[in-house]
């Protein structure tokens, strides 16, 4: 058992030790690895049915104004993405940028359905940046816009292209939404926020409930056929296989979106109005290239690269290094992801990554390296 001294606990986590969880402290909480069944079954049967994720390490927030243009207009300031034309109860995904255009951390804004909650934007960020965050909002947000946090809420993952069978017998409104959009609803007479949205490639929900209702909200969902539970080591595999980036390895303040291919998440209007930190420094990246650019890596042979290898040249030159990297349970072979200059950026590149005093033949590969499978329409 790994020395969790310290770390706080979700509201799942007597779920967890009933299940058999290996718990290790992550981003601050103790949080399960694994379960009996293993990271690989874990992995599969989330590609093949669905599987249940505690992430209610995650920070929930809002953003609350008088307006919702007043409101999304705060937040454009301190990203590169547009939120002042996104509809109600739709989702966008981007990036807090530092003065130089770095990434301080990725996040998830939904803008609320219900006409009442008018210049409030919801916010999920991640758990191990919760805190500078937080703090980075209340330090830059404008007067008339607060920042409410609500550690009162638990987050729950139900991911897997039959997570919308099992979620729908308890909420009927899930199976109506498309990827990123969300919801409000009620499971087992529960009230819940439901986002078709995930971290793995695969269609699935994130459920926002209340601490004192997660454990009850898990165990419905648990014993539908479908579902089974899923830990870390399964989460970090999908997000991979699917080429999502994990802040604090794939992204950092010394990263900008031109680099880490986060392009899309810069809008024509934004791109425009040029009115976010960074953005010369960015814009210019996107406009010639970048200095360096993440790509997907797929390694020959068994062993992987993890974070922090060497990326060569074929003569031997350092040009890169591996950010994130592991076995893909669904290809059954090592795949990779990390930073190259332009010139080693094509699909099909030959490298070399030094993994323990050996050098492992590599090519640079498209991403996601396994399909994604969200649903777009209804």
């Amino acid at each position: 058992m790994a020395d969790l001294n310290g770390a706080l606990k979700t509201p799942l986590f007597a779920l967890h030790e009933e299940l058999g969880g290996s718990l290790v402290d992550f981003a601050g909480y103790a949080l399960p690895v694994r379960y009996p069944a293993g990271i690989m079954a874990e992995h599969i049967h989330c590609r093949d049915s669905a599987a249940l994720f505690d992430v209610s390490h995650m920070g929930q927030a809002l953003l609350e104004g008088p307006d919702h243009e007043t409101t999304a207009r705060a937040l454009e300031a301190l990203t590169p993405s547009a939120f002042a034309k996104l509809a109600p109860g739709r989702m966008r995904y981007s990036v807090f940028l530092n003065e130089s255009g770095g990434i301080i951390d990725d996040f998830i804004v939904t803008r609320p359905a219900d006409p009442a909650l008018d210049g409030t934007l919801m916010l999920v960020v991640n758990g191990a940046c919760k805190e500078k965050d937080y703090a980075f909002l209340e330090q830059n947000l404008p007067q008339g816009i607060t920042l409410k946090r609500l550690d009162d809420k638990a987050l729950i993952a139900l991911q897997g292209p039959k997570a919308v069978d099992a979620l729908s017998r308890h909420a009927p409104k899930a199976d109506s939404l498309t990827f990123m959009s969300h919801t409000l609803d009620q499971i087992d007479g529960k009230s819940v926020g439901i986002s078709r949205c995930g971290y793995t490639g695969e269609d699935g929900f994130e459920i926002s409930c209340a601490a004192d209702d997660a454990e009850a909200i898990a165990r419905l969902l648990l014993n539908e056929a479908e579902v089974q539970p899923a830990g870390l080591g399964a989460r970090d595999s999908l997000r991979l296989e699917s080429g999502l980036c994990l802040y604090g390895h794939d992204l950092d303040e010394n990263t900008d979106p031109a680099e880490a291919d986060l392009g899309w998440a810069i809008q024509k209007s934004r791109r425009e109005d040029k009115a976010f930190p960074g953005a010369d420094r960015i814009l210019k990246g996107l406009a010639e290239g970048p200095a360096r650019i993440r790509v997907g890596l797929r390694i020959e042979g068994k062993a992987p690269a993890r974070e922090g290898a060497e990326i060569q040249d074929m003569d031997g030159k350092v040009i890169g290094i591996v950010t994130s990297g592991g076995f893909a349970p669904s290809l059954q072979a090592p795949i990779a992801m990390g930073y190259v200059p332009p010139a080693f950026a094509s699909e099909g590149t030959k490298v070399k990554l030094a993994v323990r005093k050996r050098a492992l033949e590599a090519e640079v590969a498209p991403m996601p390296f396994v399909p994604q499978r969200y649903i777009r329409k209804p």
